[in-house]
């Protein structure tokens, strides 16, 4: 079994308020490129053992087919702190790989957060193992930098359209 764990701080200009909404399955819907789930749910609230699924992709935009064909990966929302601005899910490749990703909001000030994004592994077969070992902290880096590049257009976007 492999395990590999990256986290990363980025300071984004708008409020915990306004950013933590955008960290759940109907949220990123808003500005990750390409990102959709199957809501298997009925509602759209997040709450604590929450449940979706995604069509076999991981957030960084690689799109594969799994071992087996399995393409669908499950995501269950661990830990939801809202008081706090915390989100914790779990996302199970089954037959890959669990991914536990957390990102906590924290208010600098009125209109600053720093968001903290943590992404962990844990290899489930060969597979699993190799997407670890492929997991380098500059690839985590970059998909999590695009984060911040995807949010600030999503709000600018939203600007532009109440001007």
């Amino acid at each position: 079994m492999t395990t590999i764990k990256h986290r990363m701080i980025l300071e984004i200009n708008h409020s915990a308020e306004e950013l933590f909404p955008l960290f759940s399955a109907e949220g990123e819907k808003l500005w990750v490129p390409g990102w959709d789930y199957e809501n298997v749910m009925g509602s759209t609230d997040l709450h604590e053992d929450y449940v979706f699924l995604t069509s076999g992709h991981h957030r960084s935009g690689h799109h594969r087919l799994g071992h087996h064909g399995v393409t669908k990966e499950i995501w269950l929302v661990k830990k939801y702190e809202p008081s706090c601005y915390f989100v914790q899910f779990y996302m199970v490749d089954p037959y890959d790989r669990v991914g536990i990703i957390s990102v906590l909001c924290k208010p600098i000030s009125e209109d600053l957060t720093e968001v903290e994004v943590t992404y962990e592994f844990i290899g489930l077969s060969k597979e699993g193992d190799d997407f670890i070992k492929g997991y380098k902290a500059e690839v985590f880096e970059v998909s999590i930098t695009n984060w911040k590049v995807w949010l600030e257009g999503y709000f600018q976007a939203k600007h532009n359209i109440l001007d």
